[in-house]
């Protein structure tokens, strides 16, 4: 059993993007982000082989997908992506930092 709260333990700082595996099985896979000012690179897409239900419980973030919309995302939005649509992160807030919850089924 675990125990946690999805709003402790942020670092101040944040040089990188912290994913942090909370629970995990052989078909689903539970992960908290935090970022802050974070995006993708620019030359890079995510192209996932399963789907993925994201989340912002804090800060907002937007994202683009490849030959579709670029959508806003603020706390309480979520975004369910299908495997396979590439996407990327355009931009995070930083003040507030971003937090994500993100199932991968």
């Amino acid at each position: 059993m675990q125990h946690g709260n999805i709003f402790s333990d942020i670092p101040a700082e944040l040089p990188k993007e912290v994913i942090e595996v909370l629970a995990r099985n052989d078909s689903v896979k539970i992960e908290r982000i935090i970022s802050k000012g974070h995006a993708s690179p620019d030359t890079g897409w995510y192209d996932q082989q399963q789907n993925e239900w994201v989340i912002i419980l804090k800060g907002a973030a937007e994202i683009a997908f490849e030959n579709g919309p670029t959508i806003c995302l603020g706390e309480g939005d979520f975004v369910d992506i299908p495997a396979r649509r590439r996407h990327r992160v355009v931009r995070t807030s930083g003040n507030p930092e971003t937090i994500w919850l993100a199932i991968h089924f």
